[in-house]
């Protein structure tokens, strides 16, 4: 058993924690990864609140309520039979039902959606919403692959996943390879094998209970937490120029909210490379890029030759001059070594869009520079924010306007950027957000626990 005690110092608790941690979760780092991240916040506070450390709370936190493991067969378009494997991570469930997205991609395992599951419990919490932390997926690639080969793996694939989730129970979304149109089949099969119309999955079409801006949510909402950073620290975001990376939903619909408020996004990447555009990208090269990833599925390479920018093949764009940084692509993309090169080119905040972009080597560059970061558990929380709206409105039986949500999104984000500054702001004033959403996030799942009693 592993105890936090008064005479250990901040740096003994946790890397005592951590041994514990490696030796029950062998071989799974990004689950290491996460775990650290948050715990070398959490563990010190917890000298400071016996309640929390005497009843075990933040290792109890470390063990998912359950994994579900299944096999997923599926006939391809040449008669071949496939298998998968399909996975259910329910982690907490101590404020409300699980809550978190289905990932289809080649990379998935059990220490992916372990890490993704433990960030979505203290996610969730900080939108002050009832909702407690999942993540599940598959190995599956639907790269590549027709819309016929698609519907079958996500017919396969619920009718072993139906029997674990619900309304009250656990609400999956989508995530990386699950879109709407992975959503609308997951949810035709949990239709027919539960013969109920429930609001059990999010991300819906709006013909069947989906729900406005769903799709802009998460980079609408990272870009409401940089502002938010911004406005507290005296600065503005309009005129700033912004890096961003990726080319999927959050990146673009980042891309979009930064044209808004009057900043200056000139960068997006895909796995074959970046662009960089020094005049900006407008809101018609924005729309030129949506046709081109949402409807041609074509390389982000194509934007260069169309507008006649730089195209780096094979690199990040952490290297180009910028005031703020908006990591939107996939987990660990920013590096030391770019994280300083940020630095050196004077990024004074990072907002991450994607989940746990930052490597830990990273985060600590960014901590000891003292410039503003907001980690995903934070700055993306946006998406299963409007998620949670998407629920409230399916079991009220109505719909809210897209300006309704975008206002209850506004409001969330500007309580979570709150929360962080009542919990992570130092005596000399500067805003840890990390600190502060890993604390704030912990304290509300901790209450709930200690509620519950030992279970």
């Amino acid at each position: 058993m592993i105890m936090v005690t008064k005479n250990q110092t901040p740096s003994g608790i946790v890397e005592e924690f951590m041994d514990w941690i490696r030796q029950r979760n062998p071989g799974e780092r990004e689950f290491h990864q996460a775990v650290y991240e948050v715990g070398v916040n959490v563990l010190p506070f917890l000298l400071e609140h016996p309640e929390y450390r005497e009843a075990e709370i933040f290792r109890r936190l470390c063990e998912p309520d359950r994994i579900v493991i299944f096999r997923v067969v599926w006939q391809d378009d040449q008669g071949n039979i496939q298998v998968n494997r399909g996975y259910r991570v329910q982690h907490n469930n101590a404020i409300g039902p699980y809550k978190g997205g289905i990932r289809f991609h080649p990379s998935v395992n059990l220490s992916i959606l372990k890490f993704l599951a433990f960030e979505q419990t203290f996610k969730n919490s900080l939108t002050g919403l009832p909702m407690g932390g999942g993540k599940g997926g598959s190995d599956f690639d639907p790269k590549g692959k027709s819309d016929s080969e698609i519907m079958r793996f996500c017919q396969s694939f619920m009718s072993e996943l139906y029997r674990h989730i619900g309304p009250y129970t656990d609400v999956p979304a989508g995530d990386i390879g699950v879109g709407g149109r992975e959503v609308s089949y997951l949810f035709g099969q949990y239709k027919r094998l539960a013969n109920q119309f429930t609001g059990v999955l999010t991300g819906k079409g709006l013909a069947f209970g989906g729900s406005e801006i769903r799709v802009e949510a998460t980079g609408y909402g990272c870009v409401y937490m940089m502002e938010d950073m911004l406005k507290h620290s005296g600065e503005d975001i309009d005129g700033k120029t912004a890096v961003v990376s990726g080319s999927g939903n959050v990146a673009l619909y980042a891309v979009e909210k930064l044209i808004e408020l009057g900043a200056r996004p000139v960068t997006l990447s895909d796995s074959s490379g970046f662009i960089f555009d020094p005049a900006g990208i407008n809101n018609e090269k924005l729309a030129w890029i949506k046709e081109l990833k949402e409807n041609r599925r074509g390389r982000i390479s194509e934007y260069a030759a169309e507008f006649g920018v730089e195209f780096h093949q094979g690199k990040n764009p952490w290297v180009v001059p910028c005031q703020l940084a908006f990591p939107c692509a996939t987990q660990n993309e920013i590096r030391k070594a770019d994280a300083d090169r940020l630095l050196q080119n004077g990024c004074i905040a990072v907002a991450e869009g994607a989940n746990m972009p930052s490597e830990q080597a990273a985060i600590d560059a960014f901590q000891a520079a003292r410039i503003l970061f907001a980690p995903s558990k934070a700055a993306n929380a946006g998406g299963v924010a409007v998620s949670g709206l998407e629920m409230t409105q399916n079991s009220m039986r109505l719909s809210w306007s897209r300006e309704e949500l975008n206002r209850h999104l506004r409001e969330i984000m500007l309580e979570i950027h709150n929360r962080c500054v009542q919990y992570g702001t130092e005596d000399d004033h500067f805003v840890s957000y990390l600190r502060g959403a890993n604390v704030a996030g912990f304290i509300k799942v901790a209450d709930a626990m200690l509620a519950y009693g030992v279970m």
